[in-house]
This record gives structure tokens, sequence and C-alpha cells, in this order.
């Protein structure tokens, strides 16, 4: 049975074989999430991102970590270059990220709160769709044993808990 759990926290910092992140389908890593890999990453995590874009919003990539204690990041196009998502771009790159993740054949992923930051997607609705998303997912049968959603601040992280116990109960 897969584990879904949720955590306060700095996702370049967290223990996974994968973290997400909420890219645009360009996949250059600018502000957020995304910036954040990138500073602790190292420039080559971008570098590498640009060569496999464009890619249609709603699909992933895979690139490797570069400094990050993570073995890859998997860049989830939650938007293009309007910057505007959608629940459906959000479901999409949740569950496109989730067959990455097993393609890698990794145990554990970590997740933020796809298209919430410069997406200005709302955090309840997102926290909604994802971990409905990821429940679906495990039970179609997955090699992940654990799924992680860290958010940055403390909000978030009362939102996504909430949702994970509404739907798990």
């Amino acid at each position: 049975m897969m584990k879904i759990d949720v955590q306060q926290g700095d996702i370049t910092q967290v223990e996974a074989d994968a973290v997400v992140n909420a890219a645009n389908n360009h996949l250059w890593m600018g502000g957020g999430v995304a910036g954040a890999l990138k500073r602790a990453g190292g420039p080559e995590v971008e570098a590498e991102a640009l060569t496999k874009g464009p890619i249609p919003v709603g699909e992933a990539v895979v690139t490797t970590a570069g400094r990050l204690s993570a073995r890859y990041v998997i860049h989830a196009a939650v938007m293009g270059q309007d910057l505007e998502t959608s629940a459906e771009k959000i479901r999409q790159a949740t569950r496109n990220s989730l067959l990455c993740a097993d393609e890698l054949g990794i145990k554990t992923i970590a997740f933020p709160a796809l298209g919430t930051g410069v997406g200005g997607f709302p955090l309840g609705e997102c926290a909604r769709i994802m971990i409905g998303e990821v429940i679906q997912y495990s039970a179609g049968g997955t090699g992940l044993e654990s799924v992680i959603f860290v958010l940055f601040d403390g909000a978030a992280f009362e939102v996504f808990g909430q949702e994970l116990d509404s739907q798990t109960g």
C-alpha cells in the first residue's frame, strides 16, 4: 500500500528519489519552486530541462537533480507562457509525474502544490485534485511506495493535511 504524507518544509531539502517542479511548458526555471530547485540543484538542472522543451501543458519530463539530494527532478508543466493553469492541467501534470516516477522505477516522490504560486490556482482545490489523483493512481497498482506533499508555508500545510484526512478518513 502506498503511503501518502504531508510535510511542511523546503522541497529542495526533502529526502525523496524524485522531486516535482511546478514548471511552465518551456521548462525555464524562474521563480517559486522552480527557482528554488534551480538555486539548490545548480544551473545544470535548468540547462538539461531546456533541451527537453517545450512540452504540452499537462506533460512531464525528467532531468537529473544536480546537487539536490533527490536523484531526479520531474518537471510537470502546469502552465504555458500565459502563466495560467486549470484543474485539468494540474490533474494531468500530477498523473504524468506519477507515470514518470513509475517509469524510473523509483520508490518516493515529493510534490509541491502545483499551480498555486505564479499560476494563482486556489490552494484548497489544488489539494483536492492532487490528493485525489494520487489516491486514484495508487489504486491502479504502482511501484511507488511513498508520495510526499511538501508545502513551504503553514497555511498550505494545513490545507493539504485536512484534505488528505478528508479523502483517506
